[in-house]
């Protein structure tokens, strides 16, 4: 874990549970795609860069979960970089209780506010095509979270950040977090037609062929709003939904799976709700799901 792997005379990335990108911007300065998701991770890292004489010119987050901007203030407060991430996800970045926040829709407990999903603060600005170096340019993510952004390097890597899991991820839990179900497969399908000499995801493997786990991702997505749509058969409040959906895919109910996988719950049926195939109604004041 955290080894430094070299693509090609520019590009690499940091082994890590949530990969890190790292693209030298000359011979003796680069800078980081995302930072890891602690204090720990950005020590690390920056025993990399130490090791190989680098200086750290910026961070580019590429969207706000904790896991990827964990190490922002560490590296930040030892180097004196930039940070940067893109649109709303700057917000969050730079007040980290946002994500807990918004993911239980109101004030985090405390089972919510540890590193995983409250990252610490940093002095993040707002991603600007101007402020990257000539080699790196963004490329829109959405879905997955709220302006996530990948980057592509003049060699030809692109670092697709959380836009698809990896085929064990979603064999493994069935439902994977998503924000927005329609721009998440806006994206994926956009992924599965870019041509690169390598593809970095975050959370799954390298390859030089994105297009075959992207495709599995798009199927995963459909059997879940089928599987939806199927328990909404009978109208179901939220709760008897997660309930049954959590038995379906063998999932263990915690405050963090409950958040996570109830967040993105809702998206779907936002999703489902918006394109006509489910419907709600209230009764007993109590709003109830149900097939179109």
């Amino acid at each position: 874990m955290f080894e430094l792997v070299q693509l090609n005379e520019r590009d690499f990335y940091i082994e890590s549970p949530a990969k890190i990108g790292l693209v030298k911007v000359n011979d003796n300065e680069v800078c980081l795609i995302d930072s890891g998701n602690d204090k720990d991770a950005g020590r690390r890292v920056r025993q990399i860069l130490d090791r190989n004489g680098w200086r750290l010119t910026a961070v580019f987050n590429t969207h706000a979960n904790a896991d990827h901007i964990g190490g922002n203030r560490y590296l930040q407060a030892q180097t004196g970089c930039k940070v940067y991430a893109p649109g709303i996800d700057c917000a969050f970045t730079r007040r980290t209780v946002l994500e807990p926040a918004f993911l239980y829709g109101g004030y985090p407990p405390k089972d919510l506010r540890h590193k995983f999903l409250l990252a610490q603060e940093s002095a993040a600005e707002e991603l600007r095509a101007e402020v990257l170096p000539p080699n790196l340019v963004p490329v829109k993510l959405p879905g997955h979270f709220f302006d996530m952004t990948g980057f592509r390097t003049a060699a030809g890597t692109v670092y697709l950040a959380d836009c698809l899991a990896s085929r064990e991820a979603l064999d493994k839990y069935g439902i994977v977090f998503i924000y927005d179900v329609a721009a998440y497969l806006e994206t994926l399908e956009a992924v599965k037609s870019m041509e690169a000499k390598v593809f970095v995801p975050a959370h799954a493997p390298v390859t030089d062929d994105i297009a075959p786990l992207a495709d599995y991702n798009i199927k995963k997505v459909w059997e879940i709003a089928e599987k939806i749509e199927e328990l909404c058969r009978e109208p179901l409040s939220f709760e008897v939904l997660l309930q049954k959906l959590f038995l379906c895919f063998g999932l263990t109910m915690t405050f963090e799976q409950y958040v996570l996988v109830g967040s993105t719950v809702r998206s779907y049926l936002a999703w489902l709700k918006d394109a006509g195939r489910v419907t709600v109604h209230f009764e007993n004041a109590m709003l109830l799901w149900e097939r179109a």
